[in-house]
């Protein structure tokens, strides 16, 4: 009797490490594509992405760098005040995006611009997202609104 239910918990303790494994594996295929991490003109700059790793950029749309190409092609640059990043998004901009506002996107570096797949801006007058703020904070460049 002691032997069938030393043997029935060991099955079961086999089962949950199966399960736990798999439930791993499980989540570690979901994030493969899903985690992209923010940088910031400066970190690109100082540290460049490898060919066809998939980041964020954040900073700041630069003034009068705006222009519209063929179709839905736009190109901009974005600072974060001390370096600055050309980037190219084919598609429809958010309709709050413009020049001097923060933004983030979503791409990879093509050479020396930045090739985005999507754009994010933000979304009332006083929102900036937080990794744009921080990065522009350590460039000197923003100061928080109301202080």
């Amino acid at each position: 009797m002691k032997s069938l239910k030393k043997q029935r918990r060991i099955q079961i303790i086999i089962a949950a490490a199966v399960a736990l494994l798999l439930a791993a594996v499980l989540i570690g295929y979901g994030f493969r594509d899903g985690i992209n991490l923010y940088r910031a003109p400066t970190q690109v700059m100082e540290e460049p992405p490898a060919p066809g790793e998939v980041f964020r950029l954040g900073g700041l749309v630069e003034a009068d760098s705006l222009t519209r190409g063929q179709g839905e092609t736009v190109s901009f640059s974005v600072t974060d005040g001390a370096h600055v990043i050309p980037v190219r998004f084919t598609g429809v901009l958010p309709d709050l995006f413009e020049e001097g506002q923060g933004m983030i996107g979503t791409g990879e570096m093509q050479g020396e611009v930045f090739v985005a797949t999507e754009i994010l801006a933000k979304h009332d007058e006083n929102y900036m997202p937080r990794e744009v703020a921080d990065s522009l904070k350590e460039a000197g460049v923003y100061e928080v609104p109301g202080s």
